[in-house]
């Protein structure tokens, strides 16, 4: 079995994938404050829950842009599963043209996403990233990446008017039955879905403008799905989208995996920071 981990600013998904089938996934908040041993007994549970054993898990491969949770994330897979894990960016190359005036500033999880919807969709496409933040990547015709364009997640902008507003509420991100609210929680919530659609809406067609052939718009991440029912623009949703590229990359590179499994590694607590 191979257990896929994509390490985001809010949240980690962890998905299992057995004789290249996806099995399942869960999800828990980032947070640089959970011990090794913490992360350990909540990868058991899952494992538990979904019926399988850990041991039974050959390979883990990891796509991170959170540097600071890293040092425990790894030494929790050392002691929980005897493997030593495999990150997309360090130990192994995504696989992919990067275009990029700087490749080493695009996030790894962006070009993971650029494997996985290549092989899924086909060429040309642009894809829509949902989370905290929102990122659009370009991918040519050739399947090179690019670049794109990245703007404050609608989460976060909805906190920030909250914490900045002194009389606006912490509201519910939900899409408003009118454009026009009656009440300042649906005036808030009709700005916010209403908003971002229309700023999706402009960056995609500024984006295909600039791309040559008949571009697909793949949308993903947390909020993707409730986005896209607003959203014409968007011809797919892939919730999966991080995990099945980290798949793609781990059968790519197999011969990375042969021997990362290791004896059972005792982490001394006071080592956790």
């Amino acid at each position: 079995m191979l257990l896929a981990i994509d390490v985001g600013n809010t949240n980690m998904v962890f998905g299992l994938y057995e004789a290249g089938e996806f099995v399942g996934s869960f999800r828990i908040s980032t947070n640089g404050e959970r011990t090794s041993d913490e992360l350990g007994m909540i990868i058991l549970q899952y494992y538990s829950f979904l019926g399988r054993r850990a041991e039974d898990t050959s390979a883990v491969i990891i796509a991170s842009v959170v540097p600071p949770v890293m040092y425990t994330l790894v030494n929790a897979i050392r002691k929980y599963l005897c493997l030593q894990p495999k990150c997309v960016g360090k130990d192994i190359d995504a696989g992919i043209v990067n275009l990029y005036n700087n490749p080493r500033e695009v996030g790894v999880d962006r070009l993971v996403n650029a494997v996985s919807a290549v092989e899924k969709y086909g060429k040309p496409l642009i894809i829509v990233d949902m989370g905290t933040a929102i990122t659009f990547d370009a991918i040519d015709r050739d399947g090179a990446y690019l670049g794109g364009a990245i703007l404050p997640g609608i989460k976060i902008a909805m906190e920030a008017l909250f914490q900045k507003a002194a009389k606006l509420p912490r509201i519910d991100i939900a899409p408003s039955a009118h454009a026009i609210g009656k009440t300042t929680v649906e005036s808030m919530q009709s700005g916010a879905v209403r908003g971002y659609v229309g700023a999706l809406k402009g960056v995609i067609l500024d984006m295909k403008a600039e791309m040559d052939g008949q571009v697909r718009v793949i949308a993903t991440g947390g909020m993707g799905r409730m986005m896209a029912q607003h959203c014409s623009l968007i011809d797919e949703v892939d919730a999966n989208l991080t995990l099945d590229g980290l798949l793609m990359i781990y059968d790519r590179n197999r011969e990375v995996f042969e021997n990362t499994r290791i004896q059972r590694v005792l982490v001394d607590a006071s080592e956790e920071v």
